[in-house]
């Protein structure tokens, strides 16, 4: 038998956001740590393809800046998040309605009065101002609806989690608001932030996605989803992040790998995602998940928007959301183009690039026949589902030296898989506590993340 070659305090099984935020914090705390990534990048489902100068995330998660980890995660100083336009854009009954939030809506301090207004704007069939009907309802109904978010905003989270839980959809009901706000504007606002057009995640998570468009500005990094973990892989001490490594098998020392033999180890993290995590330690449950499919176009007469995300209210075609991005973010595109994404929630229709045309015609009020198909990103397990009764805190810690995490095991967000890589690095330093740390780990012959 061969001697084992490599050793490191800490083994992370996976580079996306949660294993590589957690290897930050572990390697800040002087643990030596070997991250192992079985594919040739880093990112996981945060990535970004390039195809002729514009860049395509494959899912476009929507982030916020009331996410508390993108402020607190070690290797984030560089991100630039790009904002949409404040509030959202509906699309009713052939207009588009403006949910408008006020000046320095970005942080808890702005949410007040977060929906300070609602206004129609100009949109094909035209309709006589007397006949616009707010897809928010009354006057009365819409100060209903800005107080309500605005007391969500100021919340505490404990408070949020500790809720009678039920379906999201039904909870809403339950709200005291009218049907006509949560039909015209909470349901199509939550299928977009949750990517779950039927509303069966947990009310608790939508009450924590609904804190953070209160409290906070939707955004993109900027560049592509796929900045985000590069900074963080960037970042980390050289040496540290190994690509191209398929790990076979898995214990609390050592961890075997089809190129590169046996790892020794003190602790190990699982941070892949659901699926691969319960093949490596079988017993792991593996949630279901919501399938999304993003439609990228590229047009020389964008549609006369702004950066806003614009939202179909009247739930009247597959698209759930679209934007133009090039708008929100100008290094998506080049010169001259812009670049309209769209996303479309549950399983997609059989020629969804006709449909999704079809639709964004319909959006937009302007032709898009002519628009040209730079990418269909269909990807069936983008977001593992949150269902009630859901666990926002599910154990990281299995045993000493073994640990989890990963969207899977907190909310299925960006921030989710943030604050699951920082629990399990709080897990694990506090098991390892100050003994003394083994030799750094041997340099690997395979590839070094960008």
């Amino acid at each position: 038998m061969l001697e084992p070659a490599y050793q490191a305090d800490v083994v992370i099984v996976g580079a996306g956001v949660a294993g590589l935020s957690a290897a930050h914090r572990l390697t800040s705390a002087g643990v030596t740590t070997a991250v192992l990534e079985a594919a040739h990048g880093v990112g996981g489902r945060m990535s970004t393809e390039k195809v002729d100068g514009f860049r395509l995330d494959r899912i476009g998660q929507l982030l916020s800046t009331a996410y508390p980890e993108l402020g607190m995660t070690p290797g984030l100083d560089g991100l630039v998040l790009r904002p949409f336009a404040p509030g959202v854009l509906l699309h009713s009954d052939g207009r588009h309605h403006r949910v408008h939030a006020p000046a320095g809506a970005g942080s808890a301090r702005g949410a007040r009065g977060a929906l300070h207004a609602v206004r129609a704007l100009a949109s094909a069939p035209r309709p006589t101002t007397a006949s616009v009907t707010s897809p928010l309802g009354s006057g009365v109904d819409q100060a209903r609806l800005g107080a309500a978010l605005t007391r969500i905003a100021h919340t505490p989270i404990e408070r949020l989690l500790s809720r009678p839980e039920s379906p999201a959809g039904q909870a809403l009901a339950a709200r005291g608001l009218p049907a006509r706000t949560i039909d015209g504007f909470l349901r199509p606002l939550l299928a977009a932030l949750l990517c779950d057009p039927e509303l069966t995640t947990s009310s608790r998570c939508a009450d924590l996605a609904l804190r953070a468009f209160a409290a906070g500005r939707l955004c993109v990094p900027e560049g592509g989803a796929e900045v985000l973990p590069e900074l963080l892989a960037r970042s980390l001490p050289p040496g540290t992040v190994h690509t191209g490594v398929r790990v076979t098998s898995v214990s609390t020392s050592s961890v075997s790998t089809a190129e590169h033999g046996e790892f020794r180890c003190r602790a190990l993290l699982l941070a892949t995602d659901a699926r691969t995590a319960a093949h490596l330690l079988p017993g792991l449950r593996v949630p279901d998940f919501h399938p999304v499919t993003v439609v990228h176009h590229t047009t020389d007469e964008p549609p006369e928007t702004d950066a806003s995300m614009l939202l179909d209210a009247d739930r009247s075609g597959p698209v759930a959301h679209t934007a133009v991005m090039s708008r929100v973010d100008p290094s998506r595109a080049p010169a001259g183009r812009a670049l309209v994404s769209s996303t479309v929630l549950g399983p997609p229709p059989p020629d969804v690039d006709t449909a999704v045309r079809m639709h964004l015609s319909r959006l937009y009020g302007t032709p898009t026949d002519r628009w040209e198909t730079l990418a269909v990103h269909h990807t069936p397990e983008a977001v593992p589902a949150m269902r009630a009764p859901h666990d926002l805190r599910r154990p990281v810690r299995l045993l000493a030296g073994l640990y989890v995490c990963g969207d899977h095991r907190d909310t299925s967000t960006v921030q989710g898989a943030l604050h699951s890589g920082h629990r399990a690095s709080t897990a694990i330093l506090t098991d390892l506590g100050s003994a003394i740390p083994m030799h750094r780990a041997e340099p690997i012959p395979t590839t070094q993340a960008a």
